[in-house]
């Protein structure tokens, strides 16, 4: 069964629970979700869902990939698909996907996400997409051993292990560095 908007709202609602100050941050969503959006479809270009995953070994470094589209180093995660049942779901696929670890070489660390951030992506002419919005749920999974990376090269041109420390925005880092304490 698809992820719904009562999954994604229900998601959102335990997020805000748990980091109330982050509510401000997410009205987009929240009045998307109001107002009949439909936030699984990549073709709603107010804002849509993706979800993301954080990916920490044993030696408390996280991975990047570095994304084809973006050229920028991302950690892995990417659109909804029909088959997705839920967000932490969507996330372990994309993991599996972007990097050819198998599902059963990590565990997810926490419930619900660490971090949803609202961020623009550029126009991408190629495949007919204006300027829009991502609202990236991103979940937090660990792994041990040195599991090899098989990248999925259409999307993904490398990787690389950083330290925790490493990772750009500072909510997430922290609350990276606090789930796996």
């Amino acid at each position: 069964m698809p992820i719904t908007a009562d999954h994604i709202r229900a998601t959102l609602a335990a997020y805000i629970d748990e980091y109330p100050r982050d509510k401000a941050d997410l009205g987009l969503p929240l009045a998307l979700l109001d107002s009949g959006a439909e936030l699984t479809s990549r073709k709603e270009f107010h804002g849509h869902a993706t979800a993301g995953a954080v990916l920490v070994n044993e030696h408390g470094q996280a991975l990047f990939i570095h994304h084809v589209a973006l050229d920028k180093w991302l950690t892995p995660g990417g659109h909804l698909e029909a088959e997705d049942a839920t967000l932490r779901a969507a996330a372990l696929r994309e993991l599996t996907e972007e990097t050819g670890i198998p599902p059963e070489a990590v565990t997810l660390a926490g419930e619900g996400p660490v971090h949803i951030d609202v961020h623009p992506i550029p126009e991408n002419p190629a495949k007919g997409e204006p300027d829009h919005l991502h609202i990236d749920f991103r979940f937090v999974f660990r792994t041990t051993g040195g599991k090899l990376v098989t990248l999925q090269e259409d999307e993904v041109s490398g990787y690389t292990w950083r330290p925790v420390g490493s990772i750009a925005d500072d909510r997430m880092r922290a609350r990276v560095e606090a789930l796996i304490a």
